[in-house]
Formats: C-alpha cells, structure tokens, sequence
C-alpha cells in the first residue's frame, strides 16, 4: 500500500463526523479503537502519555507542551487535529509530522487487522490507533496526545494520561456533548484516570463540583494554583510573567499573538512541570516557549495589507480573536474579513463576537465540508448584524477578493473554520 492508497483506505471509513453522528441513536463505545489496541499489542501502554481535551486551546496547549518537553531532551510524539493542509499534520514526532511512507506503512498494517475486529472501525479511530502505534515504533519518550470531540468516549482515551489538561469548557458539539456546560464538563472529566494529575486551564463555579470530583491524584486549577501573572503586546507576540504551583517564571516572550494564549502557555507549563515532578529551569522555560508556533492561530501570513489567519469555532474563540485584533493590530485603516463556517454553532453569535459589523466588507464563503454553513445564509446573517457582507463560491474566490478589498495599509482577517483557513493558508503561504 503506498500513501495515495493508505488515503483511499481511510476515506473508505466512516469519518468522524458521521460516527458521532450516528450516536443520537447508538450509544458511544470504545471497543473499536480498544479492539485496534489489543490486536497491536496495546502500544499506548509503551510511553507515558499527557492527555489534552477543552473546547478551546487544546491544540496552541499541546503545541507548547510539546515544546517544552523536546527542550528538556524528551523524544515526543504530538497527536493533534484537525489538520491543516495534509492528514500527515496530525501525526508528529519531535514536531515533524509523519512521512508519507511511514503513515502508509502503519496504514497498510491496520488494515490487514480490520478483518480480526467485529465492528469496523472509524477513520478517527484508524487515525489515533496509526498514532499510537507509531509513537511506539519509533519509541518516544512521551506522547501528547489531543482529544478530538469530548473525553469520555473519545478514541484517544483508550490511553491513560499520567497528566490530563482541561483547557476551557464550552459550549460546543452541544448535539453530542449536551446540552448544558455540566454536560460538557462531565464528558471531558471523563480523560481523567486514577492517580493522575489534572490540571484545569478553566474553572467556574457551574461546574466546579464535576471538575473537582474525578479520580486524579492532584488536581491544579488556574488562578488558585497556577496563573498568568502578566501578559502584554511585544513585537511579534506577548511577554508573559508565569507562575506555577512551584516558580514564578519572568519576562518569558512567547512568539504568538492573542491575551488567551498567555492562559494556554501557563496551563502548558503547569502540565510540564507536573509531568516531571519538579520546577523546570529557566533557560528551557525561556527557550521553549520562544520557539513556539501554532499555526491557523492569529497568524500573520502577509503585511501589505496585513493578513491573519485564525480558526474559530464557537463564540468564546471568535470573542477572543476579536480582543486580539483589539488590542494588537488596531492601528490597520479598515478591515476585510472572510469567513466560513460549519454548522453546529449559531452563525449570529459567532459573527457577533467577531464584530463583523465594524468591518469595512465581509466575505462568507462555504467551508470544504460537507456540514458548511451556505455563504448566502451566512451573508445574511452579516447583513443583519451591519455588515456589508457578499458572497464567494469558494474558499480561493473568497481570498482573492479580500486581497482586492484590502489597501495596503488594511487588515485582512481570514477566519472561520479550521478547513477555510487550511484552504486559505495552502494560498497564501508558500
């Protein structure tokens, strides 16, 4: 099996999306991906393992958890998703995503295994299960590993973090997670095995009671234990005074923009230092974090006119892009946006929260996915809300007319679902 038939293999199974779907009249299980893991040999079991779910900040989390650990010497696999550009993103060792003839290589054996299991397994189970059995292989020291929907019932939680990290909750995939914040809370405690440490990046008291009764060991929870002492705009990120249950870190840049990052960088390091046990030395605090990327996140990809990247899913992320802008890119003339989103989220409240109102245009375009919001519907919804909003056929018309809109001293803004700014990204970055 080479690459392009290690792809076919997996698009001939149910995706994602369809499976959790399926599960307003199935009950969720985790038998497939446990069935995968006992025909491999339980290969999650050969490395520890730091366990990422939250509605938002899971990946810029695990991108810096990552970060941290290569720099205290570790070998580090990083399980991450959606992809951007290539399904191979979501695989990485050391921050190198997998090769193609690695992936079809572990493909290619998954598949001689499917004919031993009772239930065919789903692409995200394929995916997590080539995840696990490649960080194995090739013997990391340590896996970070991110949910891909809720905790409980999700594929990766076949493993057992000996670090969980509840970065927010929100309300999000309310039609599989329910539909309260108590419902979210508690599938995504659901991660959290016995003797762990838990480390929470959010609290409030609706469901302080859910995210304090789990079966963790330790359980560190942001601004009681751990915080954010400074966050401030510097040139090409933020400056950041952390402190952890144990140190107080200072004046550590981070090359990222957005107040919310400081939160995610602090809860990253609180998780790094539980995992080892012990307070990290500055240097690799400082250089860690320094040379962390995220990318889709507040990324700037040109600057005439100036051109952001970043992936919003619910209105809590566009409320925190939006203050990001706020704050950091302010003194553009006008602003641009494109926007295309999936459905499962209110478009009103999202667009709200982005203040499509105050830009000079909106774009909506639809999202490479099946579960796109329609550019007219969406565009309709800007209206309403002030915006002089159109409508492009596709993610390339809708990026192309931006870049006409914008003059040299505006701000394009390209948000949205992960897919349109993948799409976009494949434009604009060479």
């Amino acid at each position: 099996m080479d690459y392009g038939a290690a792809l076919a293999f997996l698009d001939e199974h149910v995706n994602l999306e369809a499976l959790i779907a399926a599960t307003r009249a199935t009950p969720p299980t985790l038998d497939r991906i446990a069935a995968l893991m006992d025909l491999m040999g339980q290969p999650q079991r050969q490395y520890a393992v730091l366990h990422l779910t939250g509605t938002n900040g899971k990946t810029s989390t695990a991108r810096m958890l990552t970060r941290i650990l290569m720099t205290k010497g570790l070998s580090v696999g990083t399980f991450t998703s959606p992809d951007l550009h290539r399904v191979n993103e979501r695989l990485a060792w050391n921050e190198e995503p997998i090769t193609d003839e690695a992936f079809a290589e572990i493909i290619n054996a998954l598949a001689s295994l499917e004919s031993l299991m009772d239930e065919r397994p789903s692409r995200f189970d394929l995916l997590t299960a080539a995840a696990f059995r490649w960080f194995a292989d090739v013997a990391v020291d340590a896996a970070v590993v991110e949910v891909g929907l809720g905790g409980r019932w999700d594929a990766t939680n076949v493993a057992d973090g000996e670090v969980a990290v509840i970065t927010s909750i929100g309300l999000d995939h309310t039609e599989f997670l329910g539909p309260t914040r108590r419902h979210v809370a508690g599938e995504k405690v659901g991660i959290v095995k016995p003797g762990s440490t838990l480390v929470l990046g959010e609290v409030d008291d609706e469901v302080r009671d859910i995210l304090e009764g789990t079966p963790a060991a330790i359980t560190w929870e942001r601004e009681r234990d751990f915080a954010c002492l400074e966050n401030r705009p510097a040139h090409l990120g933020r400056l950041l005074t952390l402190r952890t249950p144990t140190t107080e870190y200072e004046d550590v840049f981070l090359p990222l923009h957005g107040a919310h990052q400081g939160n995610n960088a602090v809860t990253a390091l609180t998780a790094a230092e539980a995992f080892f046990g012990a307070p990290l030395e500055r240097d690799v605090v400082a250089e860690a974090f320094a040379e962390v990327t995220s990318p889709g996140r507040l990324e700037v990809v040109g600057r005439r006119p100036l051109t952001i990247l970043d992936g919003v899913k619910n209105p809590e992320g566009a409320a925190a892009a939006a203050a990001a802008l706020a704050e950091e890119f302010s003194v553009v003339s006008q602003r641009v946006i494109v926007v295309g989103l999936l459905r499962g989220r209110d478009p009103a409240e999202v667009l709200q929260a982005l203040d499509v109102g105050g830009a000079a245009r909106v774009i909506t375009c639809p999202a490479p996915s099946p579960r796109t919001v329609p550019p007219d519907e969406l565009a309709a919804v800007a209206r309403l809300l002030g915006a002089a909003a159109e409508t492009a056929p596709s993610v390339a018309e809708a990026v192309a007319r931006g870049l006409a809109a914008a003059g040299p001293d505006d701000l394009l803004f390209i948000t949205g679902s992960q897919y349109v700014v993948g799409a976009a990204r494949g434009l604009l970055v060479s």
